[in-house]
C-alpha cells in the first residue's frame, strides 16, 4: 500500500461533512445510509483515527480496509466494529464499479457517558482486534440486527429526551450482545481457519520448548504468542476458549505440565534441573506450580512410575 495521508476525525459532524453527508440530527449519535457515502479518489490511500465508535453492515466495497496491521477479512463477512482511538487505513480501487449499501452507526462516548454501556463496552473485544474478520450474518441473523437498528433510529429522529436515551442505550446494549453470540458461532463456524491456528499456536509452543528458548527468555507471554499468529491476544483468548475451553495462558500452562512430565518420566534430571531447563527462576516455583496443576509434587509424579 502507497503512503497514506492521516486524518483525525475527532466528531461525527465532521465525519459527516467529509463523506459529503448531510449535518446529523444529533451530534453525538448518527445512522448513515452506506449507500449515500461518498469515497473520494483525493488523498488514496488514506488512514484516519475517529474518536467515536462505528458499527455497521457494508456491501458491494470497493476498497481495502486496513486495521491494526493487516488486511480485514471481508471474504464472508459484512458487519464491521471500530473504537475510538483506533487506525483505519483505506485504499479505493478506482477501476472498480461500486454499487455499496448497509449502514453506519456512529456514538461518541459522551453519549454513552455515565451509563452502564460506558463500562461494558470494553467487554466486547470485536473492537479492538488487531487482526480482523469481519461478522457474516445469516438472513435470520441480519434481520435481528436490522430490526435493533430501526428501533434506534426510530428514537433517533425523534427529540433525545430521558426516555429516548435510556431506550437507545437499552438496544445498543442488544446489538452488541447479539453481535457476541454471532461472533462466537463464527468461531466455531469458520473451523478450518480457525483449526489453522490452533496448529500454529502448537508449533510455535513447541518451538519455544524444543529449541530450548524457554530456558535463555522465560516462559512465551500471550502477547508474544498472539504477536507470532499475527492476533490480538483478546481475539486469541477469546477464540481458544470457545474451540477448547482454555485459554492462551492456560494453553501455555499446559505446555509446561506436558515437558515437564516427559522430562520427569523420561530422564534422571532432577525437578532443579528440569525447572531450569524450563525458564523457572526458582525450584520452589516449579514445584509449586506443577502441585498446582497436577495435585503431585513433581518427586510424587516421578515416584508413581516406580
Amino acid at each position: 500500500m502507497a503512503q497514506s495521508k492521516q486524518l483525525h476525525i475527532k466528531t461525527i459532524t465532521e465525519f459527516h461533512r467529509l463523506m459529503g453527508l448531510p449535518q446529523p440530527e444529533n451530534p453525538l449519535i448518527s445512522i448513515v445510509d452506506y449507500a449515500k457515502v461518498q469515497h473520494s479518489h483525493e488523498n488514496n490511500p488514506i488512514s484516519a483515527i475517529f474518536d467515536f465508535y462505528s458499527i455497521s453492515i457494508k456491501r458491494g466495497l470497493n476498497f481495502k480496509l486496513l486495521y491494526g496491521q493487516q488486511e480485514y477479512d471481508f471474504d464472508e463477512g459484512i458487519m464491521f466494529f471500530l473504537a475510538p482511538g483506533q487506525v483505519l487505513k483505506v485504499e479505493i480501487d478506482q477501476n472498480a464499479v461500486s454499487e455499496h449499501s448497509g449502514w453506519l452507526l456512529l456514538i461518541h462516548p459522551d453519549f454513552i457517558w455515565n451509563t452502564t454501556l460506558a463500562k461494558s463496552i470494553k467487554k466486547y473485544h470485536f473492537f479492538n482486534y488487531s487482526v480482523n474478520e469481519s461478522l457474516f450474518l445469516s438472513q435470520k441473523e441480519e434481520a435481528v440486527i436490522d430490526n435493533i437498528i430501526q428501533n434506534v433510529q426510530q428514537e433517533y429522529h425523534s427529540n433525545i429526551d430521558k426516555f429516548s436515551h435510556d431506550i437507545i442505550i437499552a438496544q445498543l446494549e442488544v446489538l452488541l450482545n447479539y453481535a457476541e453470540r454471532f461472533y462466537q458461532r463464527q468461531f466455531l463456524t469458520r473451523r478450518k481457519a480457525n483449526h489453522k491456528i490452533l496448529e500454529n499456536l502448537e508449533i510455535i509452543l513447541n518451538d519455544y520448548f524444543d529449541n530450548e528458548k524457554v530456558h535463555s527468555k522465560g516462559l512465551p507471554t500471550v502477547n508474544e504468542i498472539a504477536e507470532k499468529l499475527n492476533v490480538s491476544p483478546n481475539y486469541l483468548s477469546e477464540l481458544l476458549k470457545v474451540l477448547t475451553a482454555q485459554n492462551t495462558q492456560q494453553h501455555i500452562h499446559q505446555k509446561v505440565i506436558e515437558k515437564a512430565k516427559l522430562k520427569l518420566s523420561t530422564t534422571n534430571l532432577s525437578a532443579s534441573e528440569i525447572a531450569y531447563e524450563l525458564g523457572f527462576e526458582h525450584p520452589q516455583s516449579f514445584s509449586k506450580f506443577f502441585k498446582t496443576k497436577t495435585s503431585l509434587t513433581p518427586l510424587e509424579f516421578r515416584n508413581s512410575f516406580n
